[in-house]
C-alpha cells in the first residue's frame, strides 16, 4: 500500500518549485546550488531532497509544470468554441496575461531547458509543438489559405516572437500592464495579419 501524503505535502513541494524558479531565473540553473534552494524556501536540505531526487528534476518539474500549464490554456480556449478571429485573440492575449503570474518559470522554460538530458528535454519540447501547432491551427481558421501557402508556421513563430520574451523588458511596475500589452499585441498582430501577401511565399523560398 501506498504511503499517504502528509498534509500540506503539495503546497511544500509548489513552494519548493516556485523557489527554485526564481532562483534558476534570476542566476542560471548551473550557478544554483540545492543548498541555496533550501535556503530560499526556508527548508532543511534533507527535507529538499524528500521532495525532489536532484537538482536537474527540479529543473525538469518547473519546465513540466509551465508547459502543460500552457497548453491546459489552449484547451480552456478551445473548449469555449469561439468564432475564429475571437479564439485566436483569445488564445493570444491568454497567453500574454498567463506570463505575468510565470515570469520566472517562462524564463526558465526558454532559457535554463537546455540542461535537460535529452531524452527529457525532447519530451517537453515535444509539448511545446503542440502548443505551437494549436497556434498555428487557429490562424489558419482566419486565413485557411496561409496553409497552402505554407505561411502559417512562420507567422506562428513571429507571433510567439512578439510575447514569448517580454520578460527581459516588460517591468511589473512599469508604465504598461500585461493587460494592457496582451491587448496590444493581440491588436498588433491582426491589424498586420491582413496586410500579409501570399505572393510573397514564393519570393521567400
Amino acid at each position: 500500500m501506498a504511503r499517504k501524503r502528509a498534509p500540506g505535502f503539495e503546497a511544500q513541494r509548489e513552494d519548493i518549485l516556485a523557489a527554485a524558479a526564481r532562483l534558476f531565473a534570476e542566476q542560471g540553473f548551473s550557478a544554483t546550488s540545492m543548498n541555496q534552494v533550501a535556503e530560499a524556501c526556508g527548508v532543511a536540505k534533507p527535507t529538499l531532497y524528500h521532495y525532489f531526487q536532484d537538482k536537474q528534476e527540479l529543473l525538469a518539474q518547473i519546465c513540466d509544470s509551465h508547459v502543460h500549464a500552457l497548453l491546459a490554456l489552449v484547451e480552456e480556449v478551445k473548449a469555449q468554441q469561439l468564432a475564429p478571429d475571437a479564439q485566436l485573440r483569445t488564445l493570444i492575449e491568454r497567453f500574454t496575461r498567463s506570463y505575468a503570474d510565470a515570469q520566472a518559470q517562462h524564463r526558465v522554460l526558454t532559457s535554463e531547458i537546455k540542461f535537460l538530458a535529452d531524452a527529457e528535454r525532447e519530451r517537453l519540447l515535444d509539448v511545446e509543438r503542440l502548443v505551437v501547432g494549436e497556434f498555428a491551427t487557429a490562424l489558419c481558421l482566419v486565413r485557411p489559405e496561409l496553409r497552402e501557402a505554407k505561411l502559417h508556421k512562420p507567422l506562428t513563430m513571429l507571433l510567439f516572437g512578439m510575447i514569448n520574451w517580454t520578460f527581459t523588458w516588460l517591468r511589473p511596475d512599469g508604465e504598461l500592464s500585461h493587460e494592457a500589452l496582451a491587448a496590444l499585441v493581440s491588436d498588433l498582430f491582426f491589424g498586420g495579419l491582413g496586410a500579409v501577401q501570399l505572393r510573397q511565399a514564393a519570393v521567400i523560398q
